[in-house]
């Protein structure tokens, strides 16, 4: 059963919303009336879909958009709100957005958008299932955890290969902090950051002989696997 994020203010919409698609729609549907009550659910969670409400309190459905895109930068968004302005629709697709949807819709009209982009989502993701990578002169293969060096292997433990797929997977552009934390660890605590840190620092180790390899710490933001 899939699963959607429903960020909404209004428990009445919210709750015909989720009734109609966990009934029409066969999905497992996560309700939240706040923007800071939904990426608190997102984080804890994997969700397939997102619908998020504009106006929202504590935290905005655009905010929370982009907050979620710092984690996930995949998972289909559909905004909805009962803004029709031109200039609402651009800031939702320019912060990500997959879909926007204005109030009043018909609940059918926004099944039918979710299905669209569930089976969008399925296609891409068939397409870019990638789990064997190479990193200079190291193959490394995701599935079977092992790294290879000119003969010699080196075995990694499940979250040193889940780690070092995120960096691969972004190979010379910035993984951040919180995305490989949400993604691996399902949280982003102070405890998960110190362990994925140790882990980081054996990812090191065993890249270490391929001097046109690094692991870089960005200020701010994350690390950067860096081949040259």
């Amino acid at each position: 059963m899939q699963k959607i994020l429903l960020a909404e203010d209004d428990p009445n919409l919210g709750e015909l919303l989720k009734d109609y698609l966990e009934l029409k729609g066969k999905f497992d549907v996560t309700l939240c009336q706040d923007g800071e009550e939904a990426l608190n659910a997102f984080r804890k969670d994997t969700f397939d879909l997102c619908i998020l409400d504009v106006m929202m309190p504590k935290k905005d459905g655009f905010t929370l958009g982009k907050d979620i895109r710092k984690v996930d930068k995949t998972v289909p968004i559909i905004y909805a709100t009962a803004k029709g302005m031109m200039e609402d629709k651009t800031q939702a697709f320019e912060l990500g957005g997959d879909d926007y949807i204005t109030k009043p819709f018909r609940v059918e009209e926004l099944l039918l958008r979710i299905n669209a982009l569930l089976k969008r989502s399925a296609k891409d993701t068939d397409e870019q299932v990638v789990d064997k990578f190479e990193i200079g002169n190291y193959f490394f293969d995701y599935t079977s955890q092992i790294i290879s060096y000119k003969g010699q292997q080196q075995k990694l433990s499940t979250k040193e290969a889940e780690l070092l797929r995120l960096l691969c997977l972004n190979k010379n552009d910035v993984l951040t902090r919180e995305e490989a934390l949400v993604k691996i660890w399902h949280d982003d605590n102070y405890f998960t950051g110190r362990s994925m840190d140790v882990f980081l620092s054996k990812l090191r180790k065993y890249l270490k002989e391929d001097p046109s390899v690094e692991i870089v710490n960005v200020h701010g933001k994350g690390y950067k696997l860096l081949v040259s």
